[in-house]
């Protein structure tokens, strides 16, 4: 599933080819996704782009007719084409934005749990009103974490998963910044003190920056003969390492169902205070 860095990848793969340039169709071929794609979008012909930008998981399109909202779901992935790229059309490719250069915006989405949807103003959108601070942003520190925890008995990987709490802190990087600070997902969240709060904060937005940066190698991958980003190769320290050696202590990774996902964490580094 997409993650944060990822969509940030897409963001900044595909404003290059788009912003500033003029819509001259949006075709939607899949008008069933998470929800029914708007139809708005089939009135956006001459809308210009004006910025391209994520919020969370959302990315959003604004125009000086409305923004579009754009969520890659389960399994969305957006690429750019142009004429000379331009393949024929596979079975799961839903919506394409074109401009009036030739630039097709291609959406895939295989599970089909994205979502393509028509705001007049994305900061005033229902989708976006109860989110939390962005992870990287000067809002989401310690001392804010530690407050929101008080009198929480949720697990903190759920805690930390919480839109409503922070942002685009999905499993696979709640999983890597809880084992890089020494914090079992099911701890419970009150339990917390400040200085691990603090701690935690930190190694989320390195861990997030650290991906985001590695994924700024493949911006170059985003015109290409599949139309897909080339994500970018993660090096994971447990998540997805279920009986492999802990690299710092050589531990047996382990998994546990926290909030119906699969947790993976060192029992040794990561130790659940009894």
């Amino acid at each position: 599933m997409p993650e944060l860095p990822e969509v940030e990848t897409s963001v900044r793969g595909i404003s290059p080819y788009l912003v500033g340039k003029t819509i001259e169709q949006i075709i939607i071929r899949q008008k069933q996704l998470r929800w029914l794609v708007s139809d708005e979008l089939n009135q956006m012909a001459s809308a210009k782009i004006l910025a391209i930008y994520r919020r969370a998981k959302y990315l959003i399109i604004q125009t000086n007719q409305g923004d579009i909202l754009i969520h890659l779901g389960m399994s969305g992935s957006l690429g750019i084409l142009t004429k000379q790229t331009e393949k024929e059309l596979g079975k799961h490719d839903h919506v394409d934005l074109v401009t009036t250069d030739g630039t097709i915006l291609r959406y895939n989405d295989p599970r089909k749990f994205g979502a393509w949807l028509w705001v007049e103003n994305a900061e005033n959108a229902e989708l976006l009103a109860k989110l939390g601070p962005e992870p990287l942003s000067e809002q989401f520190t310690g001392s804010y974490l530690y407050q929101q925890s008080r009198n929480k008995t949720v697990a903190i990987k759920n805690f930390i998963m919480n839109n409503a709490v922070v942002v685009g802190v999905g499993n696979i990087y709640a999983c890597e910044s809880l084992f890089q600070a020494g914090i079992h997902p099911n701890l419970a969240t009150q339990n917390l003190s400040l200085k691990q709060c603090e701690r935690l904060v930190t190694v989320i937005k390195s861990v997030l920056s650290k991906a985001i940066l590695q994924g700024g190698t493949t911006l170059k991958d985003f015109i290409q003969p599949d139309g897909k980003p080339g994500y970018f190769a993660q090096v994971l320290q447990v998540y997805g390492r279920k009986g492999q050696e802990c690299n710092d202590c050589g531990s047996l990774i382990e998994t546990q169902i926290i909030g119906q996902r699969n947790s993976f964490y060192c029992p040794k580094c990561q130790r659940l205070p009894r």
